[in-house]
């Protein structure tokens, strides 16, 4: 219901539904294929082959003739490759970051689970530990034993040898 000055501004639009479909896209396929592509791209040979890659492209279009040039100077096609790379490998290297931050966090928590687990358990080994030492405070050792048998084999020796001392004096 336009008015004859245009739209009404006190009635809402119409919204408009989207029938386009957006495409579905596996994103453990594509975070893979980001770790790859930044896997690639952190190597020398990446370096290298893009190096050959200019190399070649500033050679042939400096030395070739004129009419098999495809990019005169200042190279602007070959500037354009290249800001295009830039433009596709700086949000894949950061999506592969992305998906190793939360592999180093999982980790870092099973970590952390773990040493809690070990601390616990030491704890719990230490108060073992320290209550068989206060049974074994009690306990007659295997030394306690040997130096009471000798000196019961000392007073059995000394008791015979008195006899024989009376039996000598009378």
């Amino acid at each position: 219901m336009a008015s004859p000055r245009g739209p009404r501004l006190d009635v809402p639009r119409e919204t408009r539904r989207q029938i386009v479909r957006r495409p579905q896209v596996d994103a453990d396929t594509f975070g893979r294929f980001a770790e790859t592509f930044a896997r690639f791209m952190g190597t020398a040979r990446f370096l290298i082959y893009m190096t050959l890659f200019v190399a070649v492209w500033l050679g042939w279009n400096w030395l070739a003739p004129r009419s098999a040039r495809f990019d005169d100077y200042p190279f602007i096609f070959l500037t354009l490759m290249l800001s295009l790379q830039a433009s596709y490998a700086a949000p894949l290297i950061l999506l592969a970051q992305n998906r190793q931050e939360d592999r180093d966090r999982v980790i870092a928590e099973q970590d952390r689970n773990a040493n809690t687990r070990a601390h616990a358990d030491m704890e719990f080994l230490a108060r073992e530990m320290a209550s068989i030492r206060m049974a074994l405070g009690e306990v007659a050792t295997r030394d306690y034993v040997r130096s009471e048998l000798r000196s019961m084999v000392q007073e059995l020796e000394d008791q015979r040898a008195e006899p024989d001392e009376e039996e000598q004096e009378a």
